[in-house]
């Protein structure tokens, strides 16, 4: 009997604490001193441009009080004017709730989270604007509590499915406003599109540059094209979008295309940065396919310019850099490089391909005053064919490679390294009583937290000096080079560019 009247004290005794605890949770607080928590007092949407959806982004409200808090009501400031949507814990803030929600409960320890997107009006300005609303939560004890929520609008050009039509001469000009691309450009044959200083172009996903006809990109030192994503906000809060490849297709020379030219531009994360194809007609094949001049090609999730069989192919004074596939490979075709840097240090997949390669038929590739480099042991590769022509010719060059042994010689008698630093292993070695470095050691600027990267070089840099002072040329900045020792690669030293980031 004394063992049942225990067993019934103790039912007793959990059913009224389990009571009392149902009874705690189930009560709310009016006072002032209890408030809400909030992830952020601040949400940004970025920027974005004006009239197209934001990605959505969250936020979580919290009750670190001791009791539940009760929401008269969560509303937004200014209604739906700025184009702000909101949807607090399942219940979208619409135009039929008069854009609020009432009786949001909160229970202590618990918490809710608020979806927010935007589509911002026009404007009617040439810079990004700022436009913003409160999300206002009015507490059950009177208190008001709010959440700022803001972004920059940019307006912009919008072009959809855009077709330049044969034998039309169409003109992109700067007016102030970027252009924003929706699948993507066709130059058609016999057409030609050019591009003025200071254009903005912006792809988006899948859409690309396809050229049948000629493109002329008529960039200027400090007023360059832009080519890149549409993606203009940010993946985390340190890392924008823009830094991370395939963002769009890229550009793309067809069989037709010739006369292509490409200055002061600046084309990066890219799937592909400029494929150009073969020229399958005799006649075109005779003709300049390409001059790329004191331009940029960064971050591509393929290949940085690729060039297939037959097509002849000017590049001076670029940067190309950081590509899961070849920063540059010649299929093919007649290639001369001179003064640019391939920099191989793709951060996103370890099965980066190298800097530069190259396969037969190559009839003419020639490589002067130019820095190739990257991570691997060798950046320069190449694959002959049974009596297929491979020649290949560099000079004045550092180049991240390996001696070629007598074998590859016998093998390739016209792959040719004259007058050219050759380095395989290490990131420095002694050259007349002082240490020149190689591999990220020549650059400026090498942050792989923030994929930012400044190929710029340093003084204790290989390339410094190296360049053959008979062929000196305005840089990749459209700065005059050194005349008595210019540098390889596409950039000329700078000690102000050095002390700068030195002393950031």
């Amino acid at each position: 009997m004394k063992k049942i009247k225990a067993i019934f004290y103790i039912i007793c005794v959990v059913f009224g604490l389990m009571t009392a605890s149902c009874v705690d949770d189930d009560s709310f607080t009016t006072s002032a001193s209890d408030v809400l928590s909030f992830s952020v007092d601040t949400l940004s949407l970025d920027t974005t441009f004006s009239n197209v959806p934001t990605p959505t982004k969250t936020m979580w409200v919290y009750n670190r009080a001791d009791k539940g808090i009760r929401c008269q009501s969560v509303r937004l400031e200014s209604g739906n004017q700025n184009g702000f949507r909101v949807n607090v814990d399942g219940t979208y803030l619409g135009q039929t709730s008069g854009f609020q929600t009432q009786d949001v409960e909160i229970r202590k320890g618990d918490s809710i989270r608020v979806f927010v997107e935007l589509t911002s009006k026009l404007q009617h300005t040439d810079v990004p604007n700022l436009v913003e609303d409160n999300l206002i939560f009015l507490l059950e004890s009177g208190v008001q509590q709010k959440v700022n929520l803001n972004a920059y609008s940019w307006d912009a050009e919008f072009l959809k499915d855009k077709i330049i039509a044969k034998g039309v001469n169409e003109v992109f000009s700067n007016q102030g406003k970027p252009i924003v691309v929706y699948g993507g450009i066709k130059v058609d044959s016999t057409a030609t599109l050019t591009i003025k200083p200071g254009v903005k172009l912006y792809f988006h996903e899948n859409a690309g540059l396809d050229v049948y006809g000629t493109l002329k990109i008529e960039g200027e030192k400090g007023n360059e094209v832009l080519l890149r994503g549409d993606r203009i906000d940010n993946m985390f809060d340190y890392l924008p979008y823009d830094r991370t490849p395939g963002q769009w297709q890229g550009l793309r020379l067809r069989s037709s295309s010739v006369g292509n030219k490409i200055q002061f531009a600046d084309i990066h994360s890219a799937y592909n940065g400029i494929m150009v194809d073969s020229c399958h007609d005799e006649t075109v094949s005779k003709l300049s396919k390409l001059e790329l001049l004191q331009s940029t090609v960064h971050n591509c999730q393929g290949y940085g310019v690729m060039v297939d069989s037959a097509a002849i192919v000017k590049i001076e004074n670029c940067q190309i850099s950081n590509t899961l596939n070849h920063c540059l490979y010649v299929y093919g075709g007649s290639v001369t490089m001179n003064y640019t840097t391939l920099a191989q240090f793709y951060p996103f997949d370890s099965r980066r391909k190298s800097a530069l390669g190259f396969k037969a038929p190559v009839y003419q590739l020639d490589v002067t005053n130019s820095l190739v480099t990257g991570y691997a042991d060798d950046e320069v590769v190449w694959t002959p064919v049974e009596e297929q022509p491979l020649k290949a010719n560099f000079s004045y060059s550092v180049l991240r490679t390996v001696e070629m042994n007598d074998k590859d010689k016998e093998k390739c008698p016209d792959v040719v390294f004259g007058d050219s630093i050759l380095y395989e292993k290490g990131d420095s070695i002694e050259r007349e009583g002082k240490y020149i470095f190689f591999g990220k050691e020549h650059f400026v600027k090498f942050d792989t937290d923030n994929l930012v990267y400044d190929f710029r070089l340093l003084s204790k840099s290989a390339a410094v000096g190296w360049a053959n002072p008979k062929s000196s040329a305005p840089d990749r900045d459209g700065t005059e080079r050194e005349q008595e020792k210019p540098d390889a690669g596409c950039y000329q030293h700078r000690e102000k560019a050095e002390e700068s980031e030195s002393g950031k």
